[in-house]
């Protein structure tokens, strides 16, 4: 996500459906058009949108210009749903003559979840010409032409778009511009992304796929490709024309994009220059022109092959996992020259493969099979992996050394061997077939899949957890538990099960201002809503829920004797998460020795508490300058006020200037502002909120 720095001291409420340009721009008294709203001559400004469309039809006049450091926000956590701006009109650009366009974003202007659409057929939805705009969580869908333009010396920041159907393209950069592209879904465009003239932007972690191609370089372009997903478009992934050059990665820096499925070509470099790919994943198969392939270590000159040493594993999803452990010893081929990877695995050939693989510590006792006898071929590496604890006897003392591995055992004997621990349940919802999971087992696979063990091939929603694991998946995964256990450096696959799968919404905050903090916390497991299925954002959190919220969040060093509050019993919900709390400093009693753990928190609360508890560095007061309401603030508050302000905690909806202390504090809001606090110590990732208080933008 990204996290907005501008903060507008003025917003104005625009809404299509019941608004009217003679009102006064406010919440309860919305205009009608944005076209209003931008001949409001006060700066910084945020323009807040309703659900609706706006159109000609709405009485919108286009092209509108979002002028210096104006926010268009709609709503992010949707990415713009119901929230839609279609239109075009004639716009003079300085380079390209007359364009027909729906917005042109100036510096610092923030368009941030909205749903934009210019059907005109040569139409071009945002058209940002030398100037730094973002555009941030918005769907960009059905232009006629591309969805976004980018052209002179633009530098923009790009993030968490969807680009859907787009005519001909859904991102174009030419000029000289740079800027950055990331985690972009670029889907159904006839081109994914076009990046020509002198143009070096930073592409990374983008997922284009079902484009017709998707991405293309012409002239001199120079873009920096990094951890981008580019799977099942139509013709090529990435076409490089002209003089183009990407940076594919370096020794010291692999690129780690992913190739996958594309229909003519994985890349086509139809230049004279001589392109260079460090750590990309690709089909040999799939490269046509001039690429050389360099291992990712500082020795530049060690080539890795991208041909496999199996004649039966070429272009082969599990490939580079085999040829790692086959250049181990780890494991063997056939005389033939084969892997045979779809084969399946016995129980004594996996003991074997886990007893090189591993020099970990062992056990005292010596672990016998009933069933493996004196002189059996595997006897001394059964032994061994048993001892690091990767396997055990069946009930009868058996270890069937000649049957099938299954692929529930192997995650099982990874997770046991390597001694892992801990494991969310709610993991497991990225399997469909999650009911096949032994209830013994459940927590163990929500070990494994955390810690990125589970591969699976073709679908990574198919855990199959009863199949025999075939010798390529064996390969797999020996090679993740390998990368666990600090031996080896990740490879990329799009198989890998990636366990920051998204946990399913409560029915009432998805489209909530604080929707985006609760999920991120409800995802970490940090919080959760009601049995009912709602999470109540708008409802008061009382003291003893604020306890259990910031308990379970920080980690804090005790600060203080355990307290013993009259009020609290032991056998209370809360008891040991208001324990916790009060310990490290978030929470105190009152002077009677009560919690009072039914009352409400205020907004005022929230923040002192989450200052004491974070022991935060203190600030200048002249932070609290940029507050509507800021005489207000008790004074032994200001200083706490001017710090949780600094560190970006504060969150103020629907004003960010409006403190508005002393109104008892909602679930939603002690959830943001919790998150923000995590924010502030580095232990999560920004969210992009308008709602976020920053003193910066008031600063003169």
């Amino acid at each position: 996500m990204v996290n907005s720095t501008v903060v507008a001291t003025l917003t104005i409420y625009v809404n299509s459906a019941i608004g009217n340009d003679a009102n006064a721009g406010t919440r309860l008294n919305p205009y009608k058009t944005i076209t209003r709203a931008l001949k409001v001559t006060t700066t910084p400004k945020m323009i807040q949108l309703a659900p609706g469309t706006y159109s000609t039809a709405s009485g919108e006049v286009f092209p509108l210009i979002i002028p210096v450091g104006v926010l268009v926000v709609g709503h992010e956590a949707t990415k713009g749903q119901d929230i839609v701006i279609s239109g075009s009109g004639k716009y003079k650009s300085e380079s390209f003559g007359v364009q027909n366009t729906t917005l042109v974003l100036l510096n610092d202007a923030h368009l941030m979840g909205i749903t934009l659409t210019n059907p005109t057929e040569k139409g071009t939805g945002v058209w940002i010409e030398s100037t730094s705009p973002t555009l941030a969580n918005n769907t960009f869908l059905k232009c006629g032409r591309e969805a976004v333009f980018v052209s002179g010396t633009a530098k923009p920041l790009i993030q968490d778009n969807v680009f859907v159907q787009n005519g001909v393209g859904g991102l174009v950069m030419a000029g000289s511009s740079k800027g950055e592209v990331l985690g972009n879904v670029l889907q159904k465009n006839a081109l994914g992304i076009a990046i020509s003239d002198f143009a070096t932007p930073i592409v990374a972690n983008n997922t284009l796929v079902e484009n017709r191609n998707a991405i293309a370089l012409s002239r001199d372009a120079r873009p920096i490709l990094r951890n981008n997903l580019i799977e099942n478009n139509l013709q090529a992934g990435l076409l490089v024309n002209g003089n183009a050059a990407p940076d594919l990665g370096s020794p010291p820096e692999p690129a780690g994009n992913i190739f996958h499925h594309n229909g003519q070509f994985d890349i086509q470099n139809t230049t004279s220059v001589h392109l260079i790919s460090v750590g990309n994943q690709l089909n040999p198969a799939q490269i046509k022109g001039m690429i050389e392939f360099i291992g990712a270590t500082e020795d530049t000159s060690k080539e890795v092959l991208v041909n496999t040493s199996f004649s039966d594993m070429v272009g082969h999803w599990a490939a580079a996992f085999a040829e790692v452990l086959y250049n181990r010893d780890l494991m063997s081929g056939f005389p033939d020259g084969t892997f045979r990877p779809e084969i399946p695995i016995t129980r004594a050939q996996y003991a074997d493969v886990i007893a090189k693989s591993f020099q970990l510590l062992s056990t005292n006792r010596t672990r016998k099979f009933t069933d493996v006898k004196p002189g059996f071929w595997a006897k001394p590496a059964i032994e061994r992996a048993a001892s690091m604890e990767f396997i055990s006897a069946f009930p009868d003392g058996t270890f069937q050394p000649m049957q099938n591995l299954t692929r529930i055992q192997a995650i099982v004997s990874l997770v046991n061997g390597l001694k892992l621990s801990g494991g969310n349940p709610n993991i497991l919802s990225v399997f469909r077939d999650r009911a096949q999971i032994p209830s013994s087992a459940t927590n163990t696979v929500a070990v494994a899949t955390q810690n990125l063990l589970v591969v699976s091939y073709p679908q990574i929603e198919q855990l199959e957890p009863l199949r025999d694991i075939t010798r390529a998946e064996v390969a797999a995964f020996i090679y993740q538990a390998l990368v666990v256990s600090g031996k080896e450096k990740p490879i990329a696959s799009p198989y890998i099960v990636n366990s920051n799968v998204e946990i399913p919404s409560y029915a009432d905050f998805v489209t909530h201002w604080a929707a985006p903090f609760i999920q991120a916390l409800v995802s970490m497991g940090l919080t959760h809503g009601f049995a009912h299925e709602t999470f109540e954002p708008d409802q008061p959190i009382t003291r003893a829920q604020y306890a259990a919220l910031v308990a379970v969040c920080f980690k804090a060093t005790p600060k203080h004797p355990a307290p013993d509050f009259t009020d609290v019993p032991r056998d209370f919900w809360a008891y040991n998460a208001i324990k916790i709390a009060a310990q490290g400093g978030f929470v105190g009693g009152f002077r009677d020795g009560s919690f009072r753990p039914q009352q409400n928190v205020l907004r005022l609360q929230v923040i002192v508490s989450l200052v004491n508890g974070l022991a935060l560095k203190a600030a200048d007061n002249d932070t609290l300058l940029g507050y509507s309401d800021r005489n207000t603030i008790p004074n032994y508050a200001r200083t706490a006020v001017a710090t949780a302000t600094q560190n970006k905690i504060v969150v103020n909806y629907p004003d960010p200037k409006q403190l508005q202390l002393n109104r008892e504090a909602t679930r939603g809001e002690a959830t943001a502002m919790v998150y923000q606090a995590l924010v502030a110590v580095r232990q999560t990732p920004s969210i992009s909120s308008p709602y976020i208080f920053s003193h910066s933008s008031f600063e003169k």
